[in-house]
């Protein structure tokens, strides 16, 4: 190969590398704007208005819209084009069913992968969490990953490729968007946040079986205060 074709090689790649930077970032933007409701749900996403407010190319935009849309944050309507995923109450219940079942897995893997220095780590961070309900009453906990940190720490343990995909890519977010969006009277920090550190001890102790059946619990419980909405619900339009 030339030294011309070598530079103009060495062009195109950087070309691309920033290419790809550019959609990955705009991917995180989109995300967040998704999950904190500036993009509510059902909304029509224009292309051409998202390239105008971000400053990006069609390129960087497709790619970009293809992950969100990957993650289940936005889905493709025909002769409507993409709006922001509806996340009804029977589909979360779904989706916290699922993640009810692999969660306890990812727990009871931890147990056996996890270092000291991360259990040292899940303990600090409980410690703030802590802190942040006793000042906020709970609102941080829920509203700025608190909660979902901690469990993206612990699946991140399990050292499980696949079940890492599963709950950190389109499930995480989903549930992001939908703590993020709901009412709080609806949550319960407080409770939460003991069974976090119950969890904590069962890690620290190594015991998988225990670990798995307060993660199921944990999540379970969560499921039924949303079973309990929507049977409420049901009940007001009945």
């Amino acid at each position: 190969m030339s030294l011309f074709s070598q530079k103009l090689q060495s062009v195109d790649n950087l070309a691309t590398e920033k290419e790809g930077t550019k959609s990955a970032s705009l991917t995180e933007q989109l995300i967040d704007l998704i999950v904190k409701g500036e993009y509510p749900a059902g909304c029509k996403i224009s292309e051409a208005d998202v390239a105008k407010r971000f400053g990006v190319s069609r390129g960087p935009l497709r790619e970009a819209m293809m992950r969100v849309e990957a993650l289940g944050l936005v889905e493709r309507i025909p002769h409507v084009g993409a709006r922001v995923v509806e996340l009804s109450q029977e589909k979360l219940i779904d989706i916290y069913a699922v993640r009810e079942a692999l969660e306890g897995m990812a727990a009871r893997l931890a147990c056996l992968h996890i270092s000291d220095e991360e259990i040292l780590a899940l303990e600090k961070l409980l410690e703030t969490h802590q802190q942040h309900i006793e000042e906020v009453d709970g609102e941080s906990y829920f509203h700025q990953q608190g909660d979902f940190d901690f469990h993206y720490r612990i699946i991140k343990a399990s050292r499980n490729s696949k079940l890492i995909s599963l709950l950190c890519g389109e499930l995480y977010h989903l549930l992001r968007m939908y703590r993020y969006q709901s009412q709080r009277s609806h949550s319960r920090p407080q409770q939460a946040l003991q069974e976090h550190f119950h969890l904590l001890n069962a890690l620290k102790e190594r015991d998988g079986e225990l670990a798995e059946l307060l993660m199921r619990r944990h999540i379970m419980r969560s499921r039924q205060l949303i079973e309990q909405k929507l049977t409420q619900d049901k009940e007001k339009v009945s």
